[in-house]
């Protein structure tokens, strides 16, 4: 999970939110009829689908585990929960069908004082509740926050832990063909070799390599990235480069 930017809508799909979502504060809805509207917008589902594509890392990857193709746009606050924000462009995130179905269904754990114990990632930054160990492909809490979010999205179940371990291993190499392409002096083709990189799944193995270039002592960063050239080509990648779209 990494942190995501929520975009700014366009006018015409958030004046029809605003008038979907006064209706239902108009006639006080509960979750039964929250839901009915919403299953009702198919339109506006489609619209809402498209905005949040343009948010995803990669090629329009879940915003939950980063592996598969987002294809639900799902309610943070689920509606039983907050019937009344149904709408609320800022309760939307795109899910894959398994983590929005099989893991975070109608889970919505809250502390005592009602705050939401999950991470969204489009409001606030995972990388304060949540670590990721690249050698493992696992995620460890940093925070209760961060222990929900992983049981809740299931983050360290064997499959993602598997892919993120997958691809640590195949960015390293893009980062290799990255190096040699730009130390030859072949900009177009060390460019071309990053669009590829970044629409690969699991972009937060990719944050998480260029924090620990950019954070670690550089013997450390380079034991735990795989050599001293891995730190090279994040130091020359710099800032710039970083998961679409941090």
């Amino acid at each position: 999970m990494i942190r995501l930017t929520r975009t700014d809508l366009p006018e015409v799909l958030a004046t029809d939110l605003d008038r979907r979502a006064s209706a239902l504060a108009r006639e006080s809805a509960d979750s039964k009829s929250a839901r009915k509207k919403w299953d009702g917008a198919k339109a506006c589902r489609i619209r809402l689908r498209e905005q949040l594509k343009d948010m995803a890392a990669g090629l329009n990857r879940c915003m939950y585990c980063g592996d598969n193709l987002g294809t639900d746009v799902d309610h943070f606050a689920p509606l039983f929960f907050s019937p009344l924000r149904a709408f609320d462009w800022f309760n939307h995130l795109l899910a894959c069908s398994y983590c929005n179905s099989h893991t975070k269904r109608e889970q919505f754990p809250v502390a005592a004082d009602g705050t939401p114990l999950l991470v969204d990632p489009c409001a606030e930054d995972p990388s304060e509740h949540l670590f990721l160990v690249l050698s493992s492909g696992s995620y460890e809490a940093l925070t209760h926050r961060g222990t929900a979010t992983i049981q809740v999205f299931g983050l360290n179940r064997r499959e993602l832990t598997q892919g993120r371990q997958s691809a640590f291993f195949a960015t390293k190499l893009f980062l290799k063909a990255y190096l040699g392409h730009h130390d030859d002096g072949q900009e177009e083709r060390a460019a071309e070799t990053l669009v590829h990189l970044d629409q690969q799944p699991f972009a937060d193995v990719r944050e998480a390599m260029r924090w620990t270039s950019a954070h670690a002592p550089a013997e450390n960063a380079a034991a735990l990235l795989g050599g001293a050239d891995m730190v090279r080509a994040l130091e020359i990648l710099g800032p710039r480069w970083a998961p679409k779209p941090l």
